[in-house]
Parts: structure tokens; C-alpha cells; sequence
């Protein structure tokens, strides 16, 4: 399958509409979905991405060692080398396909957010 980098403007902006949501491997949800190269569980994170004159909801997927502390809904972020793989398949005669977004990371913007997230809870 094809990855292309995602280039985004300047004024592109991001906030985390959801928590992490694992991933699983099986329609019976007993097998986690894992990273090939790291063995790292998979979350999808559902995101708010502003730019311009638009938002539009997208669900970028995440390895666990790429999800930052203290992540939570309404915080912005950046996805770090984030990539966008088409996809498309036939299943009872319906054609489905769209675009799977992956990051590497997502990094907190917002300094303090980041630093509460290092400090250990009393």
C-alpha cells in the first residue's frame, strides 16, 4: 500500500476530540492491534483539524509509546510524521474505501499541560 506524508499549512491546527481507544486484530475483540516494527499496542485518537475556514473530525491511529501523558479531550496537539494510506475492499458485494491516518506521535502544545503531565501525582 502507498503512504503519503501529510503536509499541513501553518494555520493548521489540531485538538484531541477523544481518549485513546485501543485497537484489536479481530472482530471478536480479543487480540490487541500491534505496531509490526515495535510490538507497541495501537490507538486511535479521534481529532478536531482546523485550517483556514474549515474543521473536520479525523481518527489518526498511534502506536502507545507515541501517546503523550496527561492526553485528554480538548487539549490541542501536533501529529508527529503523520502519513495517510488509501484503502479500499469489497465485502458483500459493497465497494468501502477511505483514508487511514497514522502518526507517529502526538505531541501536547500547550507547555503547561505537558509539564502537569511529567510531574508524578501525589
Amino acid at each position: 500500500m502507498a503512504r503519503i506524508r501529510v503536509g499541513l499549512l501553518e494555520s493548521t491546527s489540531f485538538m484531541v476530540g477523544t481518549l485513546p481507544i485501543p485497537k484489536y486484530a479481530d472482530q471478536e475483540k480479543t487480540q490487541f492491534a500491534l505496531d509490526r516494527e515495535t510490538n507497541q499496542r495501537l490507538y486511535t485518537v479521534t481529532v478536531f483539524l482546523m485550517e483556514d475556514d474549515r474543521a473536520e473530525a479525523m481518527k489518526i491511529t498511534v502506536a502507545a509509546d507515541g501517546l503523550p501523558d496527561g492526553l485528554k479531550p480538548g487539549l490541542p496537539v501536533r501529529p508527529v510524521e503523520l502519513f495517510a494510506t488509501p484503502w479500499a475492499r469489497i465485502f458483500n458485494g459493497s465497494l468501502s474505501d477511505g483514508i487511514a491516518y497514522r502518526a507517529a506521535s502526538l505531541e501536547l502544545l500547550i507547555p503547561a499541560a505537558a509539564e502537569a503531565a511529567k510531574k508524578p501525582s501525589a
